[in-house]
């Protein structure tokens, strides 16, 4: 009874072994062995190895150029290996999003991205077909007829599985997920711009729901809605993924494994990106205590060698050494960025205080309202972001402020105000016929001309890439080489429409610090919330043709967006108390909006004057309490009575103004 037992025992822990086993071996996607890719004398890779498991959120991570983009197409298998395997498990299906590819211009944007559910489209018209000549034919009792049914019952219950027509629901969701209005579904999709037809690329690709998803710079065109329901999708919808991306607040919320590539070799780090940095500082850190003990050794025995070479009784030795020498791998030390290097914007003249003015701008399209009644007050020195969904408006607004567009309303731009205006199609401008160092040459001044190859190399432009001519430039690299012109010119007013959708993480903190340090003033459209972060002091949401102003950070406006949904957040007005009136028209409701701010800006003034009023009468006072000091030092005046009594009600005085001014200076506080 007892032997029973315990080989019943045994058989099931070697039953639960072998599923363990089984689902280990299920759970590898893909395996990657000796990988060698070579493009040139050296190889960009070499014995690479790695799987990708179920479940991993892997972020590929390494400098510009070190293959990552080449690595995805080897996974996905568009480009072949020099040398090593690459194998995916047996029915193992791969999603691959490209950072540029082509796209198609003959459908809707709902008929496109139906595409993704060929395979169930193709069904349901095999079905709809058979439906029909079952209702046509009157053959009932023959073998033909049953067969018919048979097959139609097979199609039909197949077709269950898929999904049957619930894939219209799932294309419907994930359109307007990625930022798609319910109006566009039936557009024709040559009337998208480039990174709209992504969206549309990145939609069929999630739709069909592969076993691993690869994915390039994928919010490289979303705004922060869009990147915010694509992390959602990954975390909680998505089997395997392996993404590049420069976007760190993305990558740190849905990955939980980092691959770096260095020196042409493979780190894995099981962790996500924050914590891979600090793995990674503390692995050179060893590296580079091994490599200085290794240059010791190496010196110690070249100068044993040098010292004894030509000494007979020392030759075995020094045979010794130089095949010590022989033997030596040199260790490899993990490529630097140049994170360190601080870009300042050259000196410009001091703007007035208040760059730009704007009170109940409008802007229309034909009978489309982009934007309207827009109130916008931006200080000197102050940092703001523009944020929304695209077509919202942020860059028709930009465009008012530039004088590229007429509009209805008031705009001021202040006295001293010299733009700097950095637009998706910067780089256009650019002359051709120069070579990257030419064109930044020509606009670099005083010491900055000193650090021409630093900046360069910061904005991954180093060694003879520097050389080469604008005019055969990808659009990635002419947008960073407009970026690194902009950096240097004299401007107070900055405005960038997405500077960092071509930038890695370095150049981005370069761009972030040369910012963070500018005197000037400095608008922001971006998705990017990791960039913004700690960057700006005030955010304007557009939507729905209106601007909303958030005091705070990029992440203060986005916990109080999430407070309820994000849509809400958007059209939300102010609830009325118990005590208040019911609420009133929204068009009287910004008009009360208006005259209240106006009301807020009286009050401030008024509180500022009233500080530098009462500060001039302490400072007045304070001159004439010295003189009377002066004068009641002479005996003659010691015992003048008028002058003492003038003396004793100036500093009483003096005490009420302090007191004064003390209470006056609160207020002001308060108010701002």
């Amino acid at each position: 009874m007892l032997d029973s037992r315990r080989l019943n025992l045994k058989n099931k822990r070697f039953a639960t072994a072998l599923a363990s086993i089984r689902n280990t071996q299920k759970a590898i996607m893909i395996s990657v062995e000796n990988l060698k890719v070579e493009f040139g004398v050296k190889p960009l890779f070499q014995d690479v190895s790695f799987v990708v498991n179920d479940r991993d959120r892997i972020a590929l991570v390494g400098k510009n150029g070190a293959g990552k983009s080449t690595l995805l197409k080897i996974l996905c298998g568009a480009q072949k290996p020099t040398g090593g395997n690459v194998a995916t498990a047996g029915d193992t299906t791969i999603g691959y999003l490209p950072q540029v590819m082509k796209l198609s211009d003959d459908t809707s944007v709902k008929e496109e991205t139906r595409k993704a559910f060929a395979d169930n489209t193709e069904l349901q018209r095999r079905i709809e077909r058979m439906q029909n000549e079952m209702a046509e034919r009157t053959d009932y009792e023959s073998e033909e007829y049953a067969r018919l049914v048979e097959q139609f019952t097979q199609a039909h219950e197949q077709f269950i599985m898929m999904g049957g027509e619930n894939y219209e629901a799932e294309i419907e969701r994930t359109l307007i997920g990625l930022g798609f209005e319910r109006t566009d579904f039936e557009r024709p999709t040559r009337e998208f711009s480039g990174g709209w037809r992504m969206r549309i690329e990145l939609a069929k690709i999630l739709l069909r729901k592969p076993d691993v998803l690869l994915l390039d710079e994928p919010t490289n065109h979303l705004d922060i809605e869009s990147i915010q329901w694509l992390e959602q999708f990954l975390v909680q919808g998505a089997k395997a993924v392996v993404l590049v991306s420069h976007d760190r607040a993305f990558i740190n919320n849905v990955t939980n494994r980092t691959l770096e590539i260095n020196c042409g070799r493979i780190e894995d780090y099981r962790v996500k990106y924050d914590e891979y940095l600090t793995l990674r500082k503390e692995r050179r850190e060893q590296q580079l205590r091994a490599y200085e003990n290794q240059q010791k050794e190496i010196a110690d025995t070249k100068a044993f060698i040098e010292r004894f070479r030509y000494q007979a009784t020392k030759a075995v030795q020094v045979q010794q050494r130089i095949r010590q020498l022989e033997k030596i791998v040199p260790i490899e030390i993990d490529q630097v960025d140049t994170s360190a290097l601080r870009l300042k914007f050259p000196p410009c003249l001091r703007s007035g205080d208040y760059p730009i003015l704007i009170d109940s701008l409008s802007k229309s399209f034909g009978s489309h309202k982009v934007i309207g009644d827009v109130m916008m007050e931006i200080r000197r020195g102050e940092k703001v972001a523009f944020v929304g969904k695209n077509g919202e408006g942020k860059s028709t607004l930009v465009k008012c402020i530039t004088g590229e567009l007429d509009y209805t309303g008031e705009l001021k731009i202040g006295h001293n105000v010299q733009i700097g205006y950095f637009a998706q199609n910067q780089a256009q401008l650019l002359d051709e016929q120069l070579t990257i160092r030419e064109t930044i040459d020509r606009v670099a001044t005083g010491e900055i001309r000193l650090r021409i190859n630093d900046i360069l190399g910061a904005f991954m432009f180093g060694g003879e890439t520097a050389d080469k001519y604008v005019k055969v430039l990808s659009g990635g690299e002419r947008s960073r080489l407009a970026m690194i012109k902009l950096l240097l010119e004299p401007v107070n007013l900055l405005i960038l429409d997405e500077p960092t959708n071509h930038l890695d993480m370095v150049s981005k903190e370069v761009l972030k610090e040369a910012i963070r340090a500018f005197d000037g003033t400095a608008i922001i459209v971006s998705h990017d919330r990791e960039f913004l972060d700690g960057l700006v002091s005030k955010v304007y949401e557009f939507g729905h043709g209106q601007v909303r102003e958030h005091i705070g950070g990029i992440y203060d406006y986005i916990r109080k967006r999430n407070a309820g949904s994000i849509q809400e957040a958007i059209d939300r007005n102010i609830a009325p108390t118990q005590d208040s009136k019911p609420e009133i028209p929204v068009e009287n409701n910004r008009k009360q909006q208006y005259d209240q701010r106006k009301q807020q800006q009286k009050k401030l003034r008024k509180a500022e004057r009233a500080v530098e009023e009462s500060e001039k009468k302490i400072s007045q006072m304070e001159k004439r309490i010295n003189e009377l000091d002066q004068l009641l030092m002479k005996p003659e005046k010691a015992s003048d009575m008028t002058l003492v009594t003038e003396y004793t009600e100036l500093k009483r005085t003096l005490d009420d103004e302090n007191n004064r001014w003390l209470k006056l200076s609160e207020e002001l506080e308060q108010l701002k």
